[in-house]
């Protein structure tokens, strides 16, 4: 009688990966929304699209980001 053993493996992916990927995708979130002042338009209404003109480079930086989340930019 020949005995055979199945080995099986388990993918579970660690919490703290989990928690550590929502946190810099909420992160990245929070950069591309508070650029051009879309993210504090909700409250402040249009004078956020005003108070946030001098931060191009974050702009610039996240300009495809922005498209592939919804905000609008141009």
């Amino acid at each position: 009688m020949v005995q055979t053993s199945q080995i099986t493996k388990t993918h579970a992916v660690p919490i703290i990966a989990v928690v550590a990927l929502l946190a810099l995708f909420g992160m990245g979130y929070f950069m591309v929304g508070f650029d051009q002042g879309q993210l504090f338009s909700i409250v402040q209404g249009h004078a956020a699209y005003t108070q946030m003109n001098g931060v191009g480079y974050l702009h610039e930086m996240t300009h495809d980001m922005r498209h592939a989340s919804g905000f609008p930019c141009h």
